[in-house]
C-alpha cells in the first residue's frame, strides 16, 4: 500500500457554499477523501496521511503561508512517503507552485498540487479528477519534482511542471503552461508524454540550500497604457520586477511626459540603489529597441522564464541572500527547468 501525504490549505476544493457564499471549511479534508474512496477503486491501495497547516481561500494568501506549509511538509518523516498532494486554490496556485517548486527541487519524490474549479459538491466541480490525476501520478510514474493536476473545462487532465503553470486564464477557470506546452497528458487513467523535460528537469545543476524565507522588499509592477511611475513610493524597496508586454518590451517614450517612461523610472531606481529586473521576455538573435534601451541603463532581464516563476525566485533570492554576486548567480541558474530553452541554429 502506498502511502501518500495530503496537505489541505483551503481554497474552493476545500469550501462548502452557504447563503451563495463560498468559504473553506475544516470537514471539507475528509469529503474530499471521502468522495475519492467511494468513486475510485484504488483508493483501496492508498494510505492517505492529511494535515492541515492552513484554511484559507488562495487570494488572501502571502509569502508567509508558503513558510507554513513549507515548513509542515519538512515536519514530516517522509521515509515511507510516495509522494506529497498540496491541494490549493486556483487564485494564487501558480505562485504557490512556484514557491514550493524552488524550495523543494531535489525532493525525491512527486509532489503534485490540485485544485477545483468549484467546490466539491457541484457536480461540475474538476477536484476529484485532478486529484486522482495526482494519486495516479504518484502511484505510476513516481518522478521526483513538483507538479500540478489539472483539467480544463471539457479537455482531458494535464500534469503540468510547477514552474510552468502560468495564472489562470482570464475571466475563466482554464489553466495552461507557459506557451501552451503541458508536460503529460491523462486520459483514460493513461499519461502520455505532451512534451519532454530536459534530463535535469528536477534537478538544480548546483543544488541551494535555501530556507524558506522570501522578501518583503521586493515590488512588482505591470504594463498598461498610461501607467504613471511617479505614483510610486519606493520606500523600503530593494528590487522591482517590471512585467513585460508578450514581446518583451515596455514603455520607454516620454513623448507624454517622462513619468509615464520606463526608462525614467529605471533612472531614479538607479539613483536609489534599487535594482530592475523585467520579466518575462523570450530570448532572440534579434529584440526591440525598448527593450535594448533596458539593458544599456542596467536592467537584469530574466530570459525565457514566467512572470510567476521570476517573481518568486526573486523573493527567494532576495530572501536568502544579501551577495549581490550570489543572488545574480541564483537568478541565472536554471534551478527546476523554470528557464525555458530555444534553439535557433
Amino acid at each position: 500500500m502506498k502511502k501518500i501525504l495530503v496537505v489541505f490549505t483551503g481554497g474552493t476544493i476545500g469550501s462548502s457554499v452557504c447563503e451563495h457564499t463560498i468559504n473553506p471549511a475544516a470537514e471539507n479534508q475528509f469529503r474530499l477523501l471521502a468522495l475519492y474512496r467511494q468513486r475510485f477503486a484504488r483508493a483501496t491501495q492508498i494510505d492517505f496521511v492529511p494535515i492541515a497547516p492552513v484554511e484559507l481561500l488562495s487570494e488572501n494568501l502571502t509569502p508567509e503561508v508558503w513558510g507554513q506549509i513549507i515548513n509542515a511538509i519538512d515536519a514530516v518523516d517522509r521515509q515511507d512517503l510516495a509522494g506529497i498532494i498540496v491541494t490549493h486554490g486556483t487564485d494564487t496556485l501558480a505562485f504557490s507552485a512556484c514557491a514550493l517548486s524552488y524550495y523543494f527541487a531535489q525532493l525525491n519524490m512527486p509532489l503534485v498540487l490540485v485544485s477545483s474549479d468549484y467546490p466539491l459538491t457541484d457536480a461540475r466541480a474538476n477536484g476529484l479528477d485532478n486529484f486522482n490525476a495526482a494519486v495516479v501520478f504518484i502511484a505510476e510514474r513516481a518522478e521526483s519534482g513538483v507538479f500540478v493536476a489539472y483539467q480544463n473545462q471539457g479537455q482531458a487532465t494535464y500534469i503540468h511542471l510547477g514552474l510552468r503553470l502560468a495564472s489562470c486564464l482570464q475571466l475563466s477557470s482554464d489553466f495552461m503552461s507557459v506557451q501552451a506546452k503541458a508536460y503529460l497528458q491523462f486520459a483514460d487513467e493513461q499519461f502520455t508524454v505532451l512534451n519532454a523535460l530536459p534530463p535535469h528537469a528536477t534537478k538544480a545543476q548546483q543544488p541551494w540550500q535555501l530556507k524558506a524565507q522570501f522578501s518583503k522588499r521586493v515590488l512588482l509592477i505591470k504594463p498598461y497604457p498610461g501607467l504613471n511611475y511617479a505614483r510610486f513610493n519606493l520606500q523600503e524597496v530593494e528590487a522591482v520586477l517590471h512585467d513585460c508586454y508578450h514581446s518583451g518590451t515596455a514603455c520607454v517614450s516620454d513623448t507624454w511626459g517622462e513619468q509615464y517612461s520606463l526608462l525614467s523610472f529605471m533612472q531614479r531606481c538607479k539613483n536609489q540603489g534599487i535594482t530592475v529586473y523585467l520579466a518575462p521576455a523570450v530570448s532572440s538573435p534579434d529584440s526591440y529597441s525598448s527593450t535594448k534601451a533596458f539593458t544599456a541603463l542596467g536592467a537584469e532581464i530574466l530570459w525565457d522564464i514566467s512572470l510567476e516563476a521570476a517573481y518568486v525566485k526573486l523573493l527567494l533570492a532576495y530572501g536568502n541572500f544579501e551577495d549581490t554576486d550570489l543572488r545574480r548567480t541564483f537568478m541565472q541558474q536554471n534551478i527546476a527547468n523554470e528557464i525555458l530553452e530555444f534553439d535557433y541554429s
